[in-house]
């Protein structure tokens, strides 16, 4: 739930939205991430709005581990 009361949801494995997704889920939702150097530049691959979403959830030591989105 977030602070105004609306629910907030995150879509599980078939696609439906979820206030409550296991933890196995949120792992999974971030296995396909991956840090891809080019031309001496990091850059995150297959990042979406969605894992952004979930990440902002999330405590602040995982912000940091993913740095480079913001």
């Amino acid at each position: 739930m977030t602070p105004g009361g609306a629910e907030c949801g995150i879509k599980n494995q078939l696609g439906k939205a979820t206030n409550r997704p296991t933890l196995r889920w949120i792992f999974q939702c971030f296995q396909c991430i991956h840090l891809v150097t080019l031309n001496q530049e990091k850059h995150i691959s297959n990042w979406n709005k969605d894992r952004d979403f979930i990440l902002s959830l999330l405590p602040d030591d995982c912000l940091r581990y993913y740095q480079l989105v913001s």
